[in-house]
């Protein structure tokens, strides 16, 4: 999840909005882990459960990340305008664990990563990390290519029982005909 982190840093700029989906341990935050990483932001990406919200400023001049955990909120769009993600969002990438439904009106063009354990056979013959890449308007859910991310350097292979299945949709202008096979190996 780390290393998926990592990869997609390098097609984030300024302004992009990533929603992250997925249960309790998918990897949503160790993948956000990767995209600090990727992005070269100062400070230790942790889940920002209980604070709401962690910006990790630029170490250089890319942008920073805002990393943002919406499980405890309810109330939509209304209850996050105290975080003012919407003055953070032209400058920073945005990343927000359990945003479905919750902040979609922040930007037209949005990531959606969906994170959910492979079970099954599937488990037992998926590498680990496993991504599938879609465009923008895969309103069907089709992924356009499939593929696997092992863990990153150093880090030993995930086993069968812990391996991940990874969908990417791009949603918007911003990613309307975008390359996300860079996801996929």
């Amino acid at each position: 999840m780390r290393e998926l982190g990592r990869r997609l840093a390098g097609l984030l700029r300024p302004g992009d909005l990533v929603l992250l989906t997925g249960e309790l341990g998918a990897g949503k935050t160790t993948l956000t882990r990767g995209l600090g990483e990727g992005l070269g932001v100062r400070g230790a990406v942790t889940s920002p459960t209980f604070v709401i919200a962690r910006v990790h400023p630029s170490l250089g001049d890319g942008p920073p990340l805002v990393h943002v955990d919406a499980y405890r909120l309810g109330g939509g769009l209304d209850e996050m305008e105290d975080l003012d993600l919407d003055v953070s969002l032209p400058d920073s990438v945005v990343a927000v664990e359990w945003g479905d439904g919750k902040v979609e009106e922040l930007s037209e063009d949005r990531l959606h990563v969906v994170i959910a354990r492979a079970v099954g056979a599937e488990a037992a013959t998926s590498e680990p990390a496993g991504a599938e890449a879609a465009g923008a308007g895969a309103a069907d859910g089709v992924p356009a290519g499939a593929g696997a991310v092992p863990g990153g350097p150093g880090e030993d292979a995930a086993p069968a029982a812990d391996v991940r299945r990874v969908t990417v949709i791009g949603v918007g202008p911003r990613w309307a005909g975008a390359d996300l096979s860079v996801l996929t190996v």
